[in-house]
């Protein structure tokens, strides 16, 4: 399997759980808690998944470019 493809499909991953953390986080309950903790570690929880998920989204083009010039890594 090429590395580009396993970036890819563990960014898709990073972001979902990203996505699923931060409406669980935003839509969650009025005791100001999300699984364990509180609202606000949520929502950076989610917001550095994202940001995660992003740069694995660069790597991914950026080795796909290495991949089409016939580049290993």
């Amino acid at each position: 399997m090429k590395v580009s493809k396993i970036i890819h499909v563990s960014s898709v991953v990073v972001g979902l759980i990203g996505v699923i953390s931060f409406l669980a986080a935003v839509f969650g309950g009025a005791d100001n808690s999300v699984l364990g903790v509180t609202k606000i570690d949520a929502l950076l929880c989610a917001g550095i998944l994202i940001l995660i998920a992003t740069w694995l989204q660069v790597a991914t083009i950026h080795h796909m470019m290495l991949e089409k010039r016939g580049e290993n890594i």
